[in-house]
């Protein structure tokens, strides 16, 4: 006789590789590349230095 499986261990294992494999696919298809999120950075912060300097003193 084999060992006795737990089917509620199974299901929220085959759960967790599913979640897993979706966020994978996810992370893939809408994620952005290190290089996109630093000239994206970048960017961002010229344009707030640039908002920066053509404030008024008063």
């Amino acid at each position: 006789m084999g060992k006795p499986v737990n089917l509620n261990r199974y299901r929220k294992e085959k759960a967790r590789a599913d979640k897993k494999a979706r966020a994978d696919q996810n992370a893939a298809k809408f994620g952005q590349s290190k290089k996109d999120k630093t000239l994206a950075r970048l960017r961002r912060e010229k344009q707030d230095k640039t908002l920066d300097n053509h404030e008024l003193d008063e």
